[in-house]
């Protein structure tokens, strides 16, 4: 069968305290909603529709990418409710996976689990076992095991409340009959709401076979609610992904100091120190080391690359064998050669440093084409903005810079050329020369510190 996912996506979240939509409070750099849809992304469903109310302009515009069907929620009469709103866009033939827009760590190998379980006739149902289910559906089964019913808390009687196994309102059910069930939906209820989980006892009567598939882990069905619950499953997805990292053969000083918020491709024997943040695609090549305190954002690492503590580089690549830092940061557009040397208090932005190439403190690199084997002296700055435009600046193979230099761009530094020590450089540097450009030295004899007047 086809997939139809629906994801519900429409409660305000009053808990939260906040302006912004529930589904769009961030976890690990990203919406509730962003990690509910890339999951689903990952079956290949021929369809996703997210159902929408609170903060519906805001949750659209942060999704507009994604390629959805979006299906308004006016009112909030209940999950059945919010459901229904969807089934207009979503075929017979198709299997609806009903999930939640922030329920954000579910994982893909157990929505195929639940989906391998429903079928034409069939529908599967993922519960949880929880040691304090309060707040849940509760799960009725009969003497044989077999699903009867969810019962909602508030409809719950003592003894159905003594029940662990809860509900986590992640289903899979063939499209034609979720749509018969939910035209006999009632409110008749203690919150008058259109209860979802009453499609489970309509499949019981109509001899509907109901699948339970347990959740392996709690985590991964917990939904948010307030601010202390979005920490709490920061605090896990943080730990799942550091324990990836490991079991891809990463070593971490610490993994409960590591915040991976990015696509991770690793290499052979990396280690990680604390405190080290990582975004959008990271790519580590063999034996890299990342020191404490370091941001790597998008950006592409080669092997034997050592990166220094407090350093953050962005949307850069870098050759094997470089190394960078401490406290350097290297800026969008930015690419090094093999063994570059980029030393602390140094910032490159996009710049070409070439191979063998060192700038070593203390320098700004903007808009630079940099060749192999040259040194920057500390306190080099290319002028590459005329508070209009930005221009480039060249160093040929071999240049060496004196420290303290104005490279003035546009501008181009000779093939193994050296510039003076405090020069400021307007003009090409021809290849294999000295050039220097210096005030004249002068001694005012006679000449008084001003003193301050006593009070």
């Amino acid at each position: 069968m086809k997939l139809a996912v629906v994801i519900l996506a429409a409660g305000q979240g009053k808990r939260m305290k906040s302006d912004l939509p529930k589904v769009l409070q961030p976890l690990a750099g990203k919406p509730l909603l962003g990690h509910v849809v890339s999951r689903a992304r990952s079956l290949n469903p021929s369809s996703m529709h997210v159902v929408y109310g609170h903060g519906g302009d805001a949750v659209r515009a942060a999704l507009a990418n994604e390629n959805l069907q979006w299906a308004l929620q006016a009112e909030q009469l209940g999950t059945g409710h919010a459901v229904m709103q969807a089934m207009p866009n979503v075929a017979d033939d198709e299997l609806v996976l009903v999930l939640y827009g922030d329920v954000p760590l579910i994982r893909a190998d157990t929505l195929r689990q639940l989906i391998d379980a429903a079928g034409d006739k069939a529908m599967s149902l993922l519960t949880v076992m929880l040691d304090d289910p309060a707040g849940y559906g509760r799960i009725v089964r009969d003497a044989s095991g077999a699903i009867q019913k969810i019962v909602e808390q508030k409809d719950a009687t003592k003894a159905q409340l003594e029940i662990r196994e809860g509900n986590s309102g992640i289903m899979a059910v063939p499209a034609k009959l979720l749509r018969s069930w939910l035209g006999q939906l009632k409110n008749s209820n203690a919150q008058g709401e259109y209860y979802l989980t009453d499609v489970i006892a309509m499949a019981v009567k109509d001899n509907v076979k109901v699948t339970p598939l347990i959740a392996p882990t709690v985590a991964e069905v917990l939904g948010v609610n307030d601010k202390v619950q979005l920490a709490e499953l920061e605090a896990k997805n943080r730990a799942e992904r550091a324990r990836e990292l490991m079991v891809a053969g990463a070593t971490l000083a610490d993994p409960a100091r590591i915040d991976i918020r990015a696509e991770v491709t690793l290499g052979r024997d990396v280690f990680i120190d604390a405190n080290v943040l990582l975004e959008g695609k990271v790519t580590l090549g063999d034996r890299v080391r990342i020191g404490p305190n370091t941001v790597l954002r998008d950006v592409i690492i080669g092997a034997d690359c050592v990166i220094h503590p407090n350093s953050v580089l962005e949307q850069s690549e870098l050759a094997s064998g470089c190394l960078i830092g401490p406290y350097a940061r290297i800026r969008p557009g930015s690419r090094l050669g093999a063994n570059a040397h980029v030393g602390n208090f140094v910032e490159l932005k996009k710049t070409m440093l070439g191979e063998g190439s060192k700038a070593n403190h203390l320098t700004y690199l903007g808009d630079a084409v940099i060749g192999k084997g040259v040194n920057i002296g500390a306190g080099t700055i290319t002028c590459n903005y005329d508070g209009v435009n930005k221009s480039t600046t060249t160093i040929e193979d071999g240049a060496f810079i004196g420290s303290g230099n104005m490279l003035v761009a546009p501008v181009r530094i000779g093939k193994n050329a050296t510039t003076g020590a405090g020069s400021t450089i307007t003009k090409d540097a021809p290849d294999g020369q000295l050039t220097l450009s210096r005030g004249k030295q002068m001694s005012l004899e006679g000449w008084q510190r001003p003193e301050k007047k006593p009070k």
